[in-house]
């Protein structure tokens, strides 16, 4: 059957013709927010670039999310120097809702995003939005860790960008190498069918998109980049990387239970092989092990949380360690167990819910002995130990209890669930 005679389907890819007259080939977006004394220096050397290398029409976009400086008017000028050049404003904050904004009204058959601090070598632009235009690809990414990328950076931002990605290949089953550079193109006829998909307005914008575009069937073309490190970033690592914790656990879900309308509709070039995996039961133990890790970094992280607000608001004084350690476990042992019935062993729907819960927490009850007896040991070696050293404490007894509580959830809890994920998926409905 033709998937481009279904409603909503993309059409086949063809490549665009060598005059196009109408409206440019390319339009690059530049998402801003207080970038008045880099966005000149940034537009004007993008646009001697293209004006030298592309051999199409194109068209520089500067989308200004509610700066609150002199962006406005350094655009404002811009847009009056540099022909090819226009502004557009939105009131609010966010770099996802400026490139879907701008993204959904243009009339530019291939689409593209950079950061404005220009970190990536403009040289693999071309190479990013030429299978775009030849109709090879549907979306394209500059990527920092492939073998032929050269990056420069500093420790901090290298181990987040490669735990993030190592998270989204455990709990996502992402394929793409590098979710987070901001250097990215898309085809317009892909843009209109996915982006209405997409609900983050924010930094993982970028990732909700790919993942779903992986799902639903698209080519994503990856391209090796040069890339150096802006000293002067104004991303805030920490709160970004938590948004895009929620992300990732927001899209996981919905994959999960099937929320996404995605399917066969939005599948028009075929199906990817690699995607059959994807669809059965997660049972084989190295992606049970890869699965369970990113639960275990997130349940964690979560736990940390609430130990700390626990401790901090309230239970110092009334209860200590010992009782915000235990509401903490207890809590984060809850949405561990619900989170690997999921993920990590592919249960689906109600049955013996209750059951696994339940065994569940006898798992919770070890770690509680772990975690209880580690505090105890401190509190007799210390009277007023430090809140830094109850934390680096509690992650060892933790890591401690991980791998018994990753046998005992596979050989008692869901030992129904362990099959091989060579066996073959059920069938996708309006597969038969």
């Amino acid at each position: 059957m033709r998937t481009d005679s279904l409603p909503g389907a993309l059409p086949s890819r063809d490549h665009l013709p060598a005059v196009w007259r109408d409206v440019p080939v390319l339009d690059v977006v530049i998402p801003v927010h207080n970038e008045e004394k880099d966005l000149g220096p940034c537009v004007l050397r993008l646009h001697d670039h293209l004006v030298r290398t592309f051999p199409y029409p194109f068209r520089i976009t500067v989308a200004d999310n509610a700066s609150t400086d002199g962006t406005p008017s350094v655009a404002a000028r811009l847009t009056g120097s540099v022909e090819e050049m226009r502004h557009v404003r939105l009131d609010q904050k966010g770099r996802g809702r400026a490139l879907r904004t701008v993204w959904a009204a243009s009339e530019a058959p291939v689409l593209a995003y950079m950061d404005v601090d220009l970190s990536t070598d403009l040289n693999a632009l071309l190479p990013l939005v030429a299978p775009l235009i030849s109709g090879h690809s549907d979306l394209a990414i500059g990527t920092r860790l492939a073998g032929g990328s050269r990056v420069v950076r500093g420790p901090k931002r290298e181990f987040v960008s490669r735990t993030y990605n190592l998270i989204l290949r455990g709990s996502l089953h992402a394929r793409f190498s590098d979710a987070q550079c901001g250097f990215k193109a898309i085809r317009g006829d892909v843009a209109r069918v996915l982006l209405p998909l997409v609900e983050d307005t924010g930094w993982f914008f970028d990732t909700e998109m790919l993942v779903l575009a992986e799902r639903a069937g698209l080519r994503i073309h990856e391209v090796p980049v040069d890339w150096v490190d802006d000293p002067d970033s104004s991303v805030r690592l920490v709160r970004t990387a938590m948004d895009d914790l929620k992300g990732v656990w927001r899209v996981g879900r919905a994959l999960a239970v099937g929320a996404l309308p995605l399917g066969r509709l939005a599948r028009p070039f075929g199906d990817d092989p690699r995607d059959r995996q994807l669809t059965g039961v997660p049972g084989g133990l190295t992606r049970q092990l890869v699965g369970f890790c990113v639960v275990g970094a997130l349940s964690t992280l979560f736990y940390l949380l609430l130990y700390s607000g626990f401790r901090t608001f309230g239970f110092r004084t009334f209860a200590g360690a010992q009782a915000a350690n235990a509401l903490a476990l207890l809590v984060s042992a809850v949405a561990n167990t619900a989170a690997n019935r999921r993920l990590t062993f592919g249960v689906r729907g109600r049955e013996r819910v209750v059951r696994h819960q339940a065994q569940g927490l006898v798992v919770f009850g070890i770690g509680l002995a772990l975690t209880s007896g580690s505090l105890a040991a401190l509190g007799a070696a210390s009277d007023d130990p430090a809140h830094s050293t109850e934390l680096a404490v509690l992650v060892a007894a933790n890591l401690a209890a991980t791998v018994l509580r990753f046998l005992l959830l596979r050989a008692w809890v869901f030992p129904d669930h362990r099959r091989d994920t060579t066996s073959a998926p059920a069938e996708e409905p309006g597969n038969a």
